[in-house]
């Protein structure tokens, strides 16, 4: 109960600031265009004239004409409501000529207001990214704009048609207004009240779908990190909980839409109803029988007409704009308090560890970090104590098909591969022919067609996520960086390692000038101020940390320099455990214990030496490398 309480509060508070934040600018707006609001007054007059005449031609013409007995007089009166009629169409040719002279300085206030909003928050944040400039310069700058034209012509048509057809009623008798003004007025100021928590809550729907996507993104962008690191579960509950905030937006808007639509059910329909039942009493009170038609007319043609374009637009669309012109000129959304739980937590694919810092950009190619938040469990899991060697090959390929699909070929065709605990084997072959996906494999993220991938002497098919991620650590070419300290990011795979283990693999990946730059192990690293290679090393640096026996390296040194990638994998390799590179130089295979070469019709796999002598591929890719043309494998 007190948490749909506070709920509430906190939408009324919302809809509240939004609506003080926008009304000073919007009349600032309107003042500075007298002339324009003026012009489309005088034509709006001639709409109330218009909204007039008909009800009262259709009265005159019933007492006046047909029941007198008088059928020129009557049809004289008809033609009359029916000139008024076509006289509509000049009238709004000349209200929407003046309307642009209101849209179109409001199109172009907001565009600036957004393109000075982006600059300035780039200016804050250098090489940061703002997903929604795009959305609020195109999309949302649009709504906005037609929003404000139908608020615009609905307002105008209410004010000056409900005045013409008041006025037409009191001239017919005043008791008329008597029966037909408290149920619209009653109908009115219902759907007056639910305007500021309908907006509210509108707000609240389209930040729970903002957060729902920009969720989904980063999730799907890391998808392969997930799975290696078992951290799906923790993103599927996140996902469920911004899925269930969203439904809760859904339904909070449901019940002020039905409160908005009682409203319109008192005001646009009651009033008839009121006059069908007060027929007797009006008739004794000297109604005429013309008189009742033309209030029939004036509130079917009219006045009910009126209201309910005025509860539509005001409800849907002026909601909507006040959100969305919010949104533009208002303060920046701030960050989202609880960011989806168990995004990447691969070597190279890591959430945040502080939350006091900017979030970075969406994990996936291209993008420079991930920021979101993995459980503390989950972290412990991947950095225990390294796992007992068991007996038997660090990695062992059983007759491994894999397809990606029934009637593909065969990505891997019955590969045997064993490598030894503490090997250096490097894979090479074209690009397209498997070598990731043999990684993958070995990481647990797919499953084969047939066959059986082993590692430490086991079965990786049935292994949980937490086994998994103690016995290896999976380096993918996207090297993450999060929004936390230098230290941070180098001990995610292992927080509890001691200062001496950090500085070593620091002096052994040569990371100490860019550490010494960023201001030290306790400095705060913002992932947009390095370079994709500088992120790859600090990515390598936090492998060589981890406790895991087995690293795997996907194409993890490709923007490295030659020199830094061979000091890099050397550091590896001397690291206790098994390394399993797939090369991006052939000089990683050069460097290697062994290597296996895929090639799409057979797989060989030995020394340096061994490879030459038995793979046409392997020369040719050598001699390529050696003839200085540098072909990466």
């Amino acid at each position: 109960m007190t948490g749909a309480v506070g709920s509430r509060a906190e939408e009324k508070d919302a809809g509240s600031g939004a609506l003080r934040r926008t009304v000073p600018p919007a009349r600032r707006f309107l003042a500075r265009r007298k002339g324009v609001l003026a012009r489309l007054a005088l034509w709006s007059v001639a709409e109330a004239g218009q909204a007039f005449v008909v009800g009262h031609g259709v009265a005159r013409a019933v007492d006046q004409g047909f029941l007198a007995g008088d059928t020129r007089r009557g049809l004289w009166w008809l033609a009359v409501a029916a000139v008024a009629v076509l006289l509509g169409a000049p009238v709004m040719r000349g209200v929407f000529a003046e309307l642009a002279g209101l849209t179109e300085p409001l199109r172009d206030g907001l565009v600036r207001r957004a393109v000075d909003r982006s600059l300035a928050g780039a200016l804050a944040r250098p090489g940061g990214t703002d997903r929604a400039a795009v959305s609020r310069l195109t999309n949302q700058v649009e709504i906005a704009r037609d929003s404000f034209a139908g608020l615009v012509l609905t307002l105008r048509s209410f004010v000056f048609t409900a005045a013409g057809a008041l006025l037409g009623l009191l001239s017919l008798h005043p008791d008329l207004l008597v029966v037909v003004l408290p149920p619209l007025l009653a109908g009115l100021a219902l759907f007056l009240a639910t305007l500021r928590p309908m907006a509210a809550a509108q707000r609240r729907a389209l930040a729970a779908d903002e957060a729902l996507g920009d969720h989904a993104t980063r999730a799907r962008a890391a998808l392969r990190d997930l799975t290696a690191c078992g951290t799906g579960p923790e993103t599927a509950r996140r996902g469920a909980e911004l899925v269930a905030d969203a439904a809760a937006s859904a339904r909070v808007l449901a019940r002020w839409a039905a409160v908005r639509t009682a409203a319109l059910g008192v005001a646009g329909h009651l009033p008839v109803l009121m006059l069908l039942v007060t027929v007797p009493w009006l008739r004794g009170r000297g109604v005429t029988a013309g008189a009742l038609l033309g209030a029939f007319t004036y509130l079917a043609q009219s006045l009910l007409p009126a209201v309910h374009t005025l509860m539509t637009a005001l409800g849907a669309a002026g909601s909507r704009l006040l959100v969305v012109v919010d949104r533009i000129t208002g303060p920046a959304p701030p960050a989202p308090a609880s960011p989806a739980a168990g995004l990447p937590a691969a070597a190279g694919a890591v959430p945040p560890a502080d939350r006091g810092t900017s979030a970075a950009p969406v994990a996936g190619r291209g993008s420079p970090s991930a920021a979101e938040d993995v459980p503390r469990s989950a972290r412990a899991a991947r950095s225990g104590p390294p796992t007992a060697r068991r007996p038997g090959p660090a990695v062992e390929f059983r007759a491994v098909t894999l397809s990606y699909g029934v009637r593909a070929e065969p990505v891997l065709d019955s590969l045997d591969l064993c490598v030894a605990p503490g090997e250096h084997i490097a894979v090479v072959g074209p690009s397209g022919i498997g070598k990731s996906t043999l990684t993958r494999l070995v990481a647990g993220m797919l499953a084969p067609s047939s066959g059986e991938v082993r590692v430490a002497g086991r079965p990786v098919a049935g292994r949980t996520a937490a086994e998994l991620g103690a016995l290896r650590a999976l380096v993918p070419q996207e090297a993450y960086v999060f929004a936390g300290t230098v230290g941070e990011n180098l001990t995610y795979l292992r927080p509890d390692a001691c200062r001496a283990d950090v500085d070593a693999a620091v002096r052994d990946l040569a990371l100490r000038p860019l550490v010494e730059r960023l201001g030290g192990l306790d400095a705060p690293l913002r992932p947009d101020e390095l370079s994709q290679g500088e992120r790859q090393l600090v990515a390598l640096a936090r492998a060589h940390l981890s406790a895991a026996p087995l690293l795997l390296l996907d194409e993890a040194t490709c923007h490295l320099d030659p020199a830094s990638e061979a000091r890099a994998e050397e550091a590896l390799a001397r690291r206790p455990g098994t390394l399993l590179v797939v090369a991006h130089r052939l000089s990683s295979a050069v460097r290697a214990d062994r290597v296996l070469v895929l090639d799409g019709v057979r797989t060989v796999c030995g020394t340096h030496q061994e490879v030459l002598a038995r793979s046409s591929l392997y020369r040719d890719l050598t001699g390529h490398w050696n003839g200085g043309r540098h072909r990466e494998p």
